[in-house]
C-alpha cells in the first residue's frame, strides 16, 4: 500500500481527504457510518463569534450536477462549539480544522483569538463573507481586502492559518499570492460558485436567498484549472476542493496541484465516498508503482 500521508504547514493528516466546511457539520452524524478516522481532517461548520440562525428556507435546490445552497452559516457559536463538539471531535483520530466566519474584521479576530487558544490543530478562514462595514462586499474578492483580513488575523492566531478563496473573482491567483503575502500558511479552493435557479410556475427563485453558492461535479473542472493556476503562483500548500466525486477526480486534483483536497456535495449522494476514494487512490498509486501520494502532487504535463 502507498503512503497516502501528507502534511500541510506542519500538520500532520493520516490521509489527503478532508470533509469540506458546511457538509459534514461538526461529524457526529457521519460517525454513524464510520470511523471519523476515514478522513484526514475535518473541517467543520462555519462557526462565528455569536450564534447564527441562518438564512430562511428554502435554502437548498438541487441543479444538474450539484447543488445551490444559502445556509447562511447557521451554527451554535464558536463558545458552543468549544465547550460541545470539539472535546468530542478530538478523540476522534483526525486533524480538526475550525472553519471561521464573520461580518467584520473584528469579528473573525475574536473568534480566531478564542480559538487559538484551544487543541483546535489548524483554523481555515472563510473570506466568502460579506463585510458589512464595507457594504456587504465579500472579503474574498479583491487583493487588497484578502491581504488585509489575513493580515488582521494572523496577527492574533497561534494556530496554522488556511485561508479558503473565493471563485468569484477574476484573478485567482494573485489573490492567493496576497494571502501567502500576509502569512497564510496554506490556501484551499474554490468555494462556491454564485448561482440562482427560477421556478418557472411561480416565476420566483427557489431559494429564499435569491442567490446561493453552487457546488458539485458542475464545478469541478472551474475547480481543477484555478488550483493549477494557484500552485504555479504560490509556495504554500494548495488544499483543492471543488466538485471532487471520485477517486479518479481526486487523482486528477491532486495533479493539478492539491497537496490535499476536500469532499463536500459528494457526501450528500455517496456518505461512503471518502472510503470509496481513499481505496482507489491507493490503487491508483500502487498501479503506478508510486511509494506515497506526495510524488502525484503538482505532476500534470502542460507543455
Amino acid at each position: 500500500m502507498a503512503d497516502l500521508s501528507v502534511n500541510i504547514a506542519g500538520v500532520h493528516f493520516n490521509n489527503p481527504i478532508i470533509a469540506a466546511s458546511g457538509t459534514i457539520g461538526f461529524g457526529r452524524e457521519y460517525g454513524e457510518f464510520y470511523p471519523l478516522s476515514v478522513f484526514g481532517g475535518i473541517s467543520c461548520k462555519g462557526t462565528t463569534l455569536k450564534e447564527r440562525p441562518g438564512n430562511p428556507p428554502p435554502r437548498i435546490a438541487e441543479t444538474p450536477m450539484g447543488m445551490l445552497n444559502a445556509v447562511g452559516l447557521q451554527n451554535p457559536g464558536v463558545e458552543h462549539f468549544i465547550k460541545e463538539d470539539l472535546p468530542w471531535l478530538k478523540r476522534q483520530d483526525t486533524v480538526a480544522i475550525a472553519n471561521v466566519a464573520g461580518s467584520t474584521c473584528e469579528d473573525y479576530c475574536k473568534t480566531v483569538e478564542i480559538l487559538s487558544e484551544t487543541d483546535i490543530d489548524m483554523i481555515e478562514l472563510n473570506i466568502s463573507c460579506p463585510n458589512v462595514k464595507e457594504g456587504g462586499v465579500q472579503f474574498g474578492t479583491s487583493c487588497e481586502s484578502v491581504a488585509a483580513i489575513t493580515k488582521a488575523v494572523r496577527a492574533c492566531c497561534k494556530k496554522p492559518l488556511i485561508i479558503k478563496l473565493s471563485p468569484n473573482v477574476s484573478d485567482i491567483a494573485s489573490i492567493a499570492k496576497a494571502a501567502e503575502s500576509e502569512g497564510a500558511d496554506a490556501v484551499s479552493l474554490i468555494n462556491t460558485l454564485t448561482g440562482m435557479r427560477i421556478d418557472i410556475n411561480t416565476r420566483r427563485p427557489i431559494i429564499a436567498n435569491i442567490t446561493g453558492g453552487m457546488s458539485g461535479p458542475a464545478v469541478f473542472p472551474v475547480a481543477v484549472r484555478m488550483v493549477w493556476q494557484v500552485k504555479n503562483a504560490v509556495s504554500i500548500p494548495v488544499i483543492g476542493m471543488g466538485g471532487i466525486t471520485t477517486w479518479k477526480d481526486a487523482v486528477e486534483m491532486i495533479m493539478a496541484g492539491a497537496d490535499a483536497i476536500q469532499i463536500g456535495t459528494a457526501l450528500f449522494t455517496d456518505p461512503y465516498s471518502p472510503v470509496k476514494i481513499a481505496e482507489g487512490l491507493d490503487k491508483f498509486l500502487d498501479s503506478r508503482g508510486m511509494k506515497s501520494v506526495t510524488e502525484l502532487t503538482h505532476t500534470v504535463i502542460t507543455e
